[in-house]
């Protein structure tokens, strides 16, 4: 039986609050891990492995679950690095007080560091087949490395203070953002072990939700609110963040956001065609951009 989103994110929460303390031995580097881990968030990279994983025929063992939820570890560290005094300096993430404004800057990082490392110890340390664990871990380390998530943080640090064109914006969020969620979707692949042809859809439609994701996140800095977000808005422009509607202004991102995703429901029934099975369960992700 296909397990949906609202599910999904339960199991996901569940297997987290369960198995994350056995992998920590220090109780303060615990409770800081586990305090942002357990905070909240969609969930939405670990729930695209695992829909991509039961839409292809795969069963949702702990071995894949292990292997699925490690992206959520690396997310979370990428968050509590981001909120950091010497990266973004935010008081707030999913409504909570931010990871260092609780444990201090320096347990924060550790925090961080911790998270990122027990990742590519949960894709390995499980009993899918060896080519796949190394598979992932290749997969992972290029989407979050200095050539994937790292890269787009450099580079959104150094566009600071001049304007990018749209390709160079699109190319920053393609790697800091749009990597992880490109690694989600094509993770469900290599998990079940698809051909190359799958792969690359897979991978090309994590891609464009990605970027829909980027420049959803824009505009409700602009048009959203704090309680919605679970994070301070209106700070792009006061930081001279290159955004998409800095760039071409509301209603422009506005068209950009369905133009990606009139590409990503294409990609969408590629899928369809290529692998002969049915990939509305994506439906329920694309249905997140509201405007």
């Amino acid at each position: 039986m296909m397990r949906g989103l609202k599910d999904l994110k339960g199991q996901i929460d569940q297997f987290l609050k369960q198995k994350m303390s056995d992998d920590i031995d220090q109780d303060t580097l615990a409770a800081s891990m586990e305090y942002s881990v357990n905070a909240g968030g969609k969930r939405l990279r670990p729930a695209l492995t695992l829909i991509t994983v039961q839409v292809l025929g795969g069963e949702l063992t702990q071995d894949v679950m292990k292997a699925a939820t490690a992206l959520e570890l690396l997310h979370t560290y990428s968050l509590i690095h981001d909120d950091l005094p010497a990266m973004d300096n935010d008081d707030l993430r999913r409504g909570q007080p931010t990871n260092h404004k609780k444990f201090g800057a320096g347990m924060a990082t550790l925090a961080g560091d911790g998270l990122l490392t027990m990742a590519f110890q949960w894709v390995t340390d499980n009993q899918l087949p060896a080519d796949v664990r190394a598979n992932l871990a290749l997969a992972l380390a290029e989407a979050a490395g200095p050539s994937g998530m790292v890269a787009g943080q450099a580079r959104d640090i150094e566009g600071e203070h001049e304007r990018l064109s749209l390709e160079q914006l699109q190319y920053l969020h393609r790697q800091k953002t749009g990597a992880l969620l490109r690694y989600a979707v094509l993770a469900g692949g290599i998990i079940t072990e698809q051909n190359q042809v799958v792969k690359a859809l897979l991978a090309q439609f994590g891609a464009q939700f990605g970027l829909a994701f980027q420049i959803y996140d824009d505009l409700m800095d602009v048009v959203g609110t704090t309680k919605k977000m679970g994070k301070a808005v209106h700070k792009d422009a006061g930081e001279h963040k290159n955004t998409y509607p800095g760039l071409l202004g509301v209603h422009g991102a506005q068209e950009q956001l369905h133009l990606v995703l009139r590409q990503a429901k294409n990609t969408q029934a590629a899928l369809n065609e290529a692998t002969k099975r049915d990939f509305s369960a994506y439906d329920q992700f694309l249905s997140y951009f509201k405007l």
